[in-house]
């Protein structure tokens, strides 16, 4: 049987962005795309990716159910100029923010979720989102990016954490491995203390932060609870080879 594995890479685009070289590439019937020579991300499953949105949207449920601590807690109007000029309808929904643009998993299943209103994806790779606008990765994506609600954001999340006036009802972070392995030392800022602080600030009342990881860390969960998240678990999500990936989940100290 031949697999998406028994060819040779082939390069489609290689450049030198803000935080050195991305590639991507195809090997076999897979998209990969490759930071500084590390591999991140392929297109051969998505299910954690997606999950990441779906156990955000579960846990903003579940913190609004009678009886659930601050449900009755009236929900705050959405921040900034965007969200000011959203229709009412849009406003009434959860507000999300999508960390990372990948391969576009996380924005597509959003996207195809009617629970959501405005979905912001904050990506700092301008080759990432020239990929999904107008190269091969479109086809994941390009229903989503029609989308009314979506918009993406060419910066560092932690810049737009600590720089926006818009505050979301969910932040669903995809940024690298993880908290506990990172390819660029440079993410690991988001996970300190410090990069909870700025997600706790752009979280509204009863807020959920969700932490795509490529594998557990308990230290990770003790670094949100000592930040002031509550209700801080770990979710695992099977896959086919390796260490489960999981998702850290947290409802904000607000």
């Amino acid at each position: 049987m031949t697999t998406s594995y028994d060819t040779t890479p082939v390069v489609l685009d290689r450049r030198e962005g803000p935080y050195g070289e991305v590639v991507l590439r195809r090997h076999g019937t897979l998209l990969q795309i490759i930071a500084n020579g590390c591999f991140l991300m392929d297109t051969s499953d998505g299910r954690s990716e997606r999950r990441l949105v779906d156990a955000a949207a579960d846990a903003l449920e579940a913190a609004a159910a009678p009886g659930a601590p601050g449900a009755h807690a009236a929900r705050e109007a959405p921040g900034g100029r965007r969200g000011s000029q959203d229709p009412p309808d849009r406003r009434s929904r959860p507000a999300l923010l999508i960390g990372g643009l990948g391969v576009g998993f996380s924005l597509a299943h959003a996207a195809a979720d009617p629970r959501w209103g405005r979905i912001t994806v904050v990506e700092r790779e301008p080759a990432v989102i020239d990929w999904h606008r107008a190269g091969p990765l479109s086809g994941l994506s390009d229903g989503a990016l029609a989308d009314p609600r979506a918009e993406i954001v060419e910066a560092d999340l932690l810049t737009h954490l600590d720089e926006t006036y818009a505050t979301y009802d969910a932040l669903c972070l995809d940024i690298d491995n993880g908290p506990g392995w990172t390819v660029d030392e440079g993410n690991d800022g988001l996970y300190s203390p410090a990069g909870l602080a700025s997600c706790a600030r752009a979280l509204r009342p009863r807020g959920v932060l969700a932490v795509w990881s490529a594998q557990p860390s308990p230290e990770f969960e003790r670094t949100l609870w000592n930040a002031g998240f509550k209700q801080v678990r770990t979710e695992e999500i099977p896959v086919a080879r390796g260490v489960p990936d999981v998702v850290h989940l947290a409802v904000g100290p607000g």
